[in-house]
């Protein structure tokens, strides 16, 4: 079941939630919805859910105009992040409430329901609660009760709102692995809201980056990290570094502890800012060529990863530099020492940032 957002836009009152948001989703996608609070992206999801009403602007599913269906009468299947499971109810009656209480000439018989129920307990992996209450289960187990109770209706599009927001990280790294796998298996067009980017980029086949009821960019995983369209992108995706830089004849100058040569009236030379990630600066304990003169201010070591925290020639602000264990402790490093930095990869954009 393919999506199209068209040209789609919502107020409340003064405030635009999303701008003439324009979307394409392919049958069989999972799709994330990436961006900070109040960036639309749970606004964007409860209008092709049905849940909102556009105030302009198509959502179209498989080529069907839904804009003015009522959400009963689209097929979509929603899951909360709080779960919202009904108290009194087994796991059982949950899964099955959608089935119970379809119209009479819909309704499946009650060994239809049955064997329908457990299948899906099966699926995921919670066949032996089937008589358990939602106090007696996890969160992580109810929150797959409530994927399971949403997938019992055969919808057509499944959609998460911020599904593991509301668990503790180790279980949330394990649901969304499982999440992953459990779409590889059904291939239902799913979308879901997330402000995790690392949840976005391991679990989404794309994901559409967010900011002020706009997008600011849509791709795979690898489109978006490695290359961002705009300060924004890069800076919501991660920790990043900002270095001061200069572009002359399109060659980029970062700051650098080298002299560069000063440009001649004759050349144009337009200020920007260098961005770099952590795990793209080398350090160095001799000045070389290209490198920025630093001071060591923190060592913060994290498992197999070593973070530090540096003031250097030239940034914008703190630098954060990774390092595994073997390059920290190779390079002897203590807190207070100057060192020097060598970007091995940076993206320049033109301007005054973000």
């Amino acid at each position: 079941m393919s999506i199209q957002v068209e040209q789609v836009r919502k107020n409340f009152g003064d405030f635009v939630a999303v701008d003439n948001v324009s979307l394409s989703i392919q049958s069989g996608e999972l799709t994330a919805l990436l961006g900070p609070s109040g960036s639309g992206k749970t606004t964007l999801l409860r209008l092709i859910a049905g849940l909102e009403q556009t105030d302009s602007g198509r959502i179209i599913f498989h080529g069907e105009d839904i804009s003015h269906q009522h959400v009963s009468e689209r097929g979509v299947g929603f899951v909360f992040q709080h779960y919202a499971l009904f108290k009194n109810m087994t796991v059982f009656e949950n899964v099955a409430f959608g089935l119970t209480v379809k119209p009479r000439k819909f309704r499946p018989s009650a060994a239809q329901i049955k064997q329908k129920v457990h299948r899906l307990l099966e699926l995921v992996q919670l066949d032996w609660t089937a008589d358990r209450y939602p106090s007696q289960l996890s969160g992580g187990q109810r929150q797959r009760i409530a994927l399971a109770r949403a997938l019992a209706v055969e919808p057509k599009v499944l959609l998460l709102d911020e599904p593991f927001g509301a668990l503790d990280a180790k279980v949330r790294a394990e649901l969304r692995r499982w999440l992953r796998r459990l779409h590889d298996e059904i291939h239902v067009t799913s979308v879901f809201v997330t402000h995790d980017q690392e949840e976005a980029l391991e679990v989404a086949d794309r994901i559409v980056v967010m900011n002020k009821g706009r997008i600011e960019q849509d791709g795979t995983p690898e489109q978006v990290y490695d290359n961002p369209a705009n300060p924004f992108v890069y800076e919501f995706l991660g920790t990043v570094n900002l270095f001061h830089a200069r572009v002359r004849h399109g060659d980029t100058l970062v700051n650098t502890n080298s002299s560069d040569q000063p440009a001649s009236q004759a050349e144009v030379e337009l200020p920007g800012f260098a961005y770099v990630r952590p795990h793209e600066i080398e350090v160095v304990l001799q000045a070389e060529a290209d490198t920025i003169a630093a001071r060591l201010e923190l060592i913060t070591v994290v498992g197999p990863v070593v973070r530090l925290e540096l003031q250097a020639d030239g940034a914008e602000r703190v630098v954060h530099v990774e390092l595994n264990k073997e390059q920290f402790k190779k390079l002897g490093l203590s807190v207070g020492q100057q060192v020097f930095l060598k970007p091995r990869y940076s993206r320049v954009f033109l301007g005054e940032g973000i």
